[in-house]
């Protein structure tokens, strides 16, 4: 498998996943237009995408489902309660090629096994994706406020994981939302902090992770040096040899380098 994060932010989130002939799409949450430019830009033709699958129905995930699908006939994953939320968002061009999932049942996309698992945020009924080929293993958890029981065993046995690592509690208390964001942000129905994002990727080091991506940084609340100082730290403070796990940040603004796996 290959991945590569095209958007990872509060303004917009895609995720890209190829197999051995089949490229999805792991929500479109930006325009359709920097879709296809960051796809271009690693050398994947749009035309070759084969599906959309949506972790919830937020507009920083689904801005351009409707639009992709309906100019270049793709079809649209996503569960019954999310589908429910895409339906009220006025936005979205109405998708024609609609296909369910449920959560904790696998299914397959030409050679690619994905297992939806939930995740803990406020959405309708948010999740995880955890996607298998040639018996590796890659998952993607962003969007979550804690990471449980259910994420921690999905990510297991991962050789890479995107997760999320959205804010510094510190920069977070002291930034300009107001306190309700704030508030929402660190619950346990909103986004994971650098340092449980550094505690979660301690205990997969164990399970066979070789690889990480830290995803859907703030741009009010973090800094990419900051997220990658304070995972590093947390690693190195439960024993975990730095030299043996690969680490990035995935960008906001542009793609990120293609993962191989």
């Amino acid at each position: 498998m290959k991945f590569c994060s095209l958007y990872s932010g509060s303004t917009g989130n895609s995720l890209l996943v190829q197999g051995h002939e089949t490229n999805i799409l792991i929500d479109s949450g930006i325009s359709a237009r920097k879709v296809e430019e960051a796809l271009d830009s690693r050398d994947v033709d749009i035309k070759k995408i084969n599906a959309i699958i949506v972790t919830h129905e937020h507009i920083d995930h689904i801005r351009s489902i409707g639009t992709i699908s309906k100019k270049y006939n793709i079809p649209v994953y996503a569960n019954l309660g999310t589908w429910n939320g895409i339906e009220n968002e006025k936005t979205v061009v109405e998708i024609k090629e609609k296909n369910y999932f449920k959560i904790g049942e696998e299914f397959e996309i030409g050679e690619l096994k994905i297992m939806p698992f939930s995740t803990s945020h406020d959405a309708i009924d948010p999740c995880g994706f955890s996607i298998e080929c040639d018996k590796q293993k890659i998952s993607i958890a962003t969007d979550l406020g804690e990471v449980t029981h259910e994420v921690m065993e999905n990510l297991k046995q991962s050789k890479f994981v995107l997760l999320e690592s959205n804010y510094e509690p510190e920069v977070l208390r002291y930034c300009s939302y107001p306190y309700y964001l704030k508030s929402r942000i660190a619950g346990n129905k909103g986004h994971l902090s650098n340092n449980i994002a550094g505690q979660t990727i301690s205990k997969l080091v164990e399970y066979g992770l070789e690889n990480v991506m830290l995803g859907h940084l703030s741009k009010e609340s973090n800094f990419p040096e900051l997220a990658y100082k304070t995972v590093t730290e947390e690693l190195e403070k439960n024993g975990v040899d730095i030299k043996e796990l690969e680490l990035n940040i995935a960008s906001r603004t542009e793609p990120s380098k293609v993962v191989n796996i």
